[in-house]
């Protein structure tokens, strides 16, 4: 499987990093604004643990979910509870992606997309969404582009992570591989659970990412068959990428039948 896959530890970080609702650097408020006129339901892609389709529910949004990792749904399920929202929550490889019915709008956030990590499988996904779109729906999806400063064999850094039970987590992260002619790297992130000075739990994570050109995106998604492919800069309608730095938002429309 080429996904990169989130575990128990991972998904336990992933809850105490990322809080229900928090928006980052405007990603929230920007897809609020852009789905707020969805008369149809949404599928938010890659759901994580709920970070996002928690404050469109409450919006008022009609929003269902999906995601490969069943330790992410949990914690989006329970969150969701805690919340009294009940969503359609669906645990399924986006390459194979088969639901019931189709969407007004489906959305990737939080640079998501770049987790596929082979081009043959994001492509497939990208002819997925396009299919559970109805004619005239819209793709909405925010990228990024990996600093460029990357050497294999380096750290990335090492971080640590308090739980409300007094356990402790550790973060280890370790690039093993840059390709910066095929736009991928790969690195291991090694958690481990402590309490009371104990090892108790430990995961390795093979955390790939995958990344594209701006235009190049663009090209992929209208050869797929979207149209009016609008990429705009840091969650602002219309603002032009001028940086690599910057995040990039993609708006992609299925073309209406002729």
């Amino acid at each position: 499987m080429s996904f990169s896959y989130y575990g128990e530890l991972c998904t336990e970080v992933y809850d105490l990093t990322k809080k229900t609702g928090q928006s980052i650097g405007g990603d929230i408020e920007f897809y609020l604004e852009k789905l707020k006129n969805c008369k149809g339901p949404i599928l938010e892609a890659m759901v994580g643990s709920g970070r996002v389709i928690i404050p469109l529910l409450e919006a008022g949004l009609n929003v269902d979910g999906v995601d490969y990792s069943p330790e992410m749904l949990a914690s989006c399920r329970q969150r969701c509870e805690e919340h009294e929202l009940s969503p359609n929550l669906y645990q399924a490889d986006l390459r194979e992606l088969s639901l019931a019915h189709k969407y007004d709008a489906i959305i990737i956030p939080a640079g998501s997309f770049l987790l596929i990590e082979n081009r043959e499988d994001s492509i497939q996904v990208l002819k997925k969404i396009y299919e559970h779109l109805e004619t005239g729906g819209r793709l909405l999806l925010d990228l990024f582009i990996p600093d460029d400063n990357l050497q294999a064999g380096s750290f990335e850094g090492t971080s640590t992570f308090h739980v409300s039970n007094g356990d402790i987590i550790t973060l280890e992260r370790k690039l093993v591989e840059v390709d910066f002619l095929n736009q991928y790297k790969v690195s291991y992130l090694k958690y481990e659970k402590w309490r009371e000075g104990k090892l108790i739990q430990t995961e390795l994570q093979r955390f790939a990412l995958r990344w594209y050109g701006v235009e190049e995106l663009k090209l992929v998604l209208e050869k797929i068959g979207f149209s009016e492919v609008v990429i705009s800069a840091d969650f602002v309608d219309g603002k032009q990428p001028t940086n690599s730095k910057q995040q990039i938002v993609y708006e992609a429309v299925k073309k209406n039948k002729t």
